[in-house]
Parts: structure tokens; C-alpha cells; sequence
């Protein structure tokens, strides 16, 4: 596909994806290629790259003699990035906010008591590098800042568990992550609590203490579902 195509096939996807995720388009609603080709004023090779990358997600399906069917939300992927993304932006943000938070709290708990177990010096080294950036970031409204080091902590915490299943979903934290901070549910400035719990779980990572490494990045995600209670009820 040429650049200019890539680009024609990205701006059908930017947006369909999101009316679609936003229930825009109901599930079994039909979308018909030649209309959505006159809609977006591109061509039908272009649709159908599109509508490739949306059954991917297991948003839609082709059927013949029906078309494209927009499939039942339980059948989504949920855990595609961009699935996470196009849902962040819609009105169901709070809720969407707040599963992924839940799924975080059941998840990375157990994730730091395993790295507390396997990580190597190198990796307890990144983490306390990260933990320090959000520190030196935490102040004087620099969001985007601290979210780099954010999720780079996360991420090498995931990592670090030696499970692979758990670093597979480093993706959909950064997405929450993100999503938080981009769409403004995050307060000026970081809570210096919860910067303070990522500090010292770096420390437990770093010393093997897995029990206290789990304690803490559970009173991480209680703090994230209190915050969600305030700025995103």
C-alpha cells in the first residue's frame, strides 16, 4: 500500500473504529462497503484494508450476501490497544476506566511479588531509575512527563514477573495509563502517596521482598479506584 493509501486507510479506521466502539454502529448493524467508500471519498480497496484491521479486533465480520456485520461487544477484543483507545474516547470512559483499573489490581499485585523473585540486577535497576523519574517529575503539572516514566515502571514490573502471560499486558496498562492522563482524570499533580508506593516498591522488588512488593502495588491500584471514585464517577 502506498503512503498516500496508508494514510487514506488510517483516517477511515480513526474513524469508524471509535463510532463503532461508541455504539455509533450497534451490534448487528450492517456496513456496506460502497457506502462507507462514498462516505470517506476513498476508494473500496481502501475500505476493505479497514474493515481487515476491524476483524482483526473481532469487531466486525464479513458475511456474504450480508456484508459487514458489526459484532455482539462480548465478542470484542478487549485487550487490543486500540480497541482500549477508541473506547477512552467515548462517553463509556468511566466505566471503561474502571474495569482496566480492576483488571490492573488483580494483576500487578501478583506481578511485583514475582519480580520481587526473579528479577535480574538489571531490571531492579531500570525500576528504581523509573520510580526516581516519577519523583523528579511529580511536580509543577508535568503529566506527560511522569506517564514516559509511568509506564516504563509498569512495564518492567510485568516484565519482570518471568510470566509472560502478565508482560503481554503492558500494552493495555500504558492504554489505561494514558488514557487517564490525556483525557484529564488525573488531578494537576501526581498523588505524592501513590509516588511514594512506586518508590518503595522498586525498593522491595530490589531487596526480594515479594510479600511486601504484592502489599504495596495493591495499595497502588486502591488509590487509582479512589481516584476514579473523584474524577471519574
Amino acid at each position: 500500500m502506498t503512503t498516500e493509501g496508508r494514510g487514506l486507510h488510517a483516517h477511515v479506521l480513526e474513524n469508524l473504529g471509535p463510532a463503532i466502539t461508541a455504539g455509533e454502529y450497534p451490534p448487528g448493524s450492517v456496513l456496506r462497503t460502497d457506502e462507507l467508500a462514498q462516505r470517506f471519498e476513498v476508494s473500496r480497496t481502501v475500505i476493505r484494508e479497514a474493515i481487515r484491521v476491524l476483524e482483526s479486533m473481532h469487531l466486525v465480520e464479513s458475511r456474504r450476501r450480508v456484508g459487514v456485520t458489526v459484532r455482539p461487544t462480548e465478542q470484542w477484543n478487549v485487550y487490543d490497544p486500540q480497541v482500549i483507545r477508541w473506547r477512552l474516547a467515548g462517553a463509556d470512559r468511566p466505566r471503561q476506566l474502571r474495569s482496566l483499573t480492576v483488571l490492573r489490581s488483580a494483576v500487578e499485585p501478583v506481578a511485583a511479588g514475582l519480580a520481587a523473585r526473579y528479577a535480574t540486577a538489571e531490571q531492579c535497576a531500570a525500576l528504581t531509575e523509573q520510580a526516581l523519574g516519577m519523583v523528579a517529575s511529580s511536580r509543577g503539572q508535568q503529566l506527560e512527563a511522569y506517564l514516559v516514566h509511568d509506564i516504563a515502571f509498569h512495564r518492567i514490573v510485568l516484565g519482570a514477573s518471568g510470566n509472560e502471560m502478565f508482560a503481554r499486558l503492558g500494552d493495555v496498562v500504558a492504554e489505561v495509563l494514558s488514557g487517564r492522563t490525556h483525557h484529564q482524570v488525573m488531578f494537576e499533580d501526581p498523588d505524592p502517596a501513590a509516588v511514594t508506593l512506586h518508590v518503595q516498591v522498586a525498593e522491595a522488588v530490589r531487596e526480594g521482598n515479594a510479600a511486601r512488593a504484592e502489599e504495596l502495588t495493591r495499595e497502588i491500584a486502591v488509590g487509582a479506584l479512589k481516584e476514579l471514585d473523584v474524577l471519574a464517577p
